[in-house]
């Protein structure tokens, strides 16, 4: 492939065109293009694990995906993009991964030089969860805004995520007395559907814990919002959610 140098330009579409018959297949519908050697345990940390843990509905939904591993993603001030990086950016313009869609084509890029596997397990279903958010299936999403809004109505405080609870707080200052359909609420609930989707499939990858906290959502409503998504994206086979599946074996 072209040096680093000749790359450093180019943002991730053009980058991702580039090299799109660089791909190696991983399944059917996956295959990946690595700017960096990889070990056969990088493969499976990187690739295969996460991939294996995704909900077949989902896989479905994304169609062919293509994953570009670069060693940093750079973002590009005042555009919104992000830029492919052979050198590390300077603080404050690093990004972990990036994604655009193309009909029937999903392509998928991330940072991973000084990256733990866990945090690129973290970035993989961030990008998966927005991906499959724009494509929701219209009853799923009604659903899911319909929990949302009956949180609203009972002014039930905290989200999954950071920019999730900043969009609430916005929400609920300049719309308190309604939960009515609006471009604030959209953007609100689009995002804690990112939020909870990302926690959702990250949970059946990984161990992980969901640290409490004042801007945590209570549990009993996250709870709602994971067995709702369990609904429309069960896992695979042998992969657990919930705690009590884990303990039933």
């Amino acid at each position: 492939m072209s040096s680093g140098a000749d790359l450093t330009d180019l943002s991730v579409q053009p980058f991702a065109e580039r090299f799109r018959q660089e791909m190696v297949p991983l399944s059917n519908a996956f295959a990946y293009f690595s700017t960096l050697p990889l070990s056969e345990e990088d493969i499976r940390g990187y690739l295969e694990e996460p991939i294996a843990a995704l909900p077949p509905t989902i896989q479905v939904l994304l169609g062919r995906v293509s994953i570009m591993l670069v060693p940093y993603l750079e973002q590009t001030p005042g555009q919104g993009q992000h830029r492919v990086a052979f050198e590390k950016p300077a603080p404050g313009r690093e990004a972990w991964g990036a994604h655009f869609v193309s009909p029937g084509q999903a392509t998928l890029v991330f940072a991973i030089k000084e990256q733990e596997v866990a945090s690129h397990h973290y970035a993989f279903y961030r990008a998966v969860a927005t991906v499959t958010a724009d494509q929701m299936p219209s009853e799923a999403e009604g659903r899911f805004f319909g929990l949302l809004r009956g949180e609203l109505r009972n002014n039930t405080a905290g989200e999954v995520d950071q920019l999730g609870w900043e969009l609430k707080q916005t929400l609920r200052r300049r719309q308190s007395k309604s939960v009515r359909e609006s471009k604030l609420f959209r953007e609100y609930a689009r995002q804690a559907l990112i939020d909870t989707l990302t926690l959702y499939l990250h949970g059946i990858c990984c161990d992980i814990d969901v640290e409490a906290g004042p801007r945590q959502l209570p549990s009993r409503y996250l709870r709602k919002r994971l067995e709702l998504l369990y609904e429309f994206f069960p896992p695979p086979e042998r992969y657990a959610v919930f705690p009590e599946q884990v303990s039933s074996g």
